[in-house]
């Protein structure tokens, strides 16, 4: 694999540089990966690497004493909640840094994701383009071209302007980030009739019973006390938005899915900012807020919304995850 020093190809002038990286094996990455950390830190960019530990490891060792001038993140934590990593791990570098350019490697499409969070993932690569547009940032996704699924290759082209593979650096052909978006807007899946979903109604008077019922459930289906505060705080600033801007009533409903305890609320309101809970708190406009803080509290996200209204489903886990 032949890369640019830079890593990316792309002329510097450019204000957001988005390449995916398509490797296969070892070392494909450390080759498409440490030159690109080192070009960031011989030109005085400050420098993060969100990836999944075992990642982190191999390029801590391939950089030697460099290692020590990158910022880390296990992206496997950090990055759980797809939703999270443009407020919590992206822009949370970038806007720390702010006034120059800023490299970064961002992971969050792994093997291992499963079929519930790849929607949020695609969605998340896509809304990247539109959450940076004209930052001065240079964000490199690397993408297991062995392993995984060929859907996730076909999204990555769509929603990186540059791909970096074995043929070297060119723009992709099929760049298309709001059709990602459109595409994985999709109706939620009903619960299986086994998950033993349970449903209330509400408007604003209720908003306590709503919170009530959530962490009554939540207890029941096997959240701790911690998730079930969380929860609690999802279910509340959810459905203060369906009160205010999603028609002034809503339902709620919970089920246990895979590990997860589930939370549903639905309303007859339309988001209509595809970056509504990934802007960071001082620049999030009214109904925004509240889908940051869940974004930040849930162990997944997803979101369906469209002119028949807003689905929005909080997972909190049941059990303590793996460490990837």
């Amino acid at each position: 694999m032949s890369l640019s020093p830079g890593g990316t190809g792309v002329a510097r002038e450019d204000a957001f540089i988005h390449p995916a990286l398509f490797y296969r094996g070892d070392e494909e990455y450390l080759a498409g990966t440490v030159p690109f950390i080192r070009a960031g830190l011989d030109a005085g960019e400050p420098v993060t690497v969100a990836v999944p530990a075992v990642r982190m490891a191999q390029l801590g060792d391939a950089l030697g004493a460099a290692a020590d001038r990158v910022s880390w993140i296990d992206m496997a934590k950090a990055g759980r909640n797809p939703g999270r990593i443009i407020p919590g791990v992206l822009r949370h570098f970038a806007d720390r840094h702010a006034g120059g350019r800023v490299r970064i490697i961002g992971e969050p499409i792994w093997p291992g994701r499963s079929a519930t969070e790849y929607p949020a993932c695609a969605q998340h690569e896509a809304l990247i383009n539109l959450a940076f547009a004209g930052r001065e940032a240079t964000i490199l996704c690397p993408y297991d071209e062995a392993r995984l699924d060929p859907v996730a290759l076909a999204d990555a082209r769509a929603t990186h302007p540059v791909v970096i593979d074995r043929s070297g650096t060119h723009p992709s052909a099929d760049y298309a980030p709001h059709r990602v978006i459109g595409d994985y807007n999709l109706p939620l899946p009903e619960p299986a009739e086994a998950a033993g979903a349970v449903a209330m109604s509400f408007d604003i008077d209720a908003l306590p019973l709503v919170r009530e019922f959530a962490c009554r459930w939540g207890a029941k289906f096997g959240l701790g006390a911690g998730a079930v505060g969380d929860l609690e705080l999802a279910v509340n600033e959810l459905a203060a938005n369906s009160c205010l801007h999603g028609g002034g009533t809503g339902t709620a409903r919970l089920w246990v899915e895979d590990e997860h305890v589930v939370c549903e609320v639905s309303d007859a309101g339309t988001i209509s900012d595809p970056l509504a809970g990934r802007r960071p708190a001082d620049m999030s406009p009214n109904g925004g807020r509240g889908i940051l803080m869940v974004n930040h509290l849930a162990d997944l996200v997803r979101v369906h919304t469209g002119p028949a209204g807003t689905t929005i489903r909080v997972y909190m886990r049941t059990v303590s995850p793996g460490l990837s």
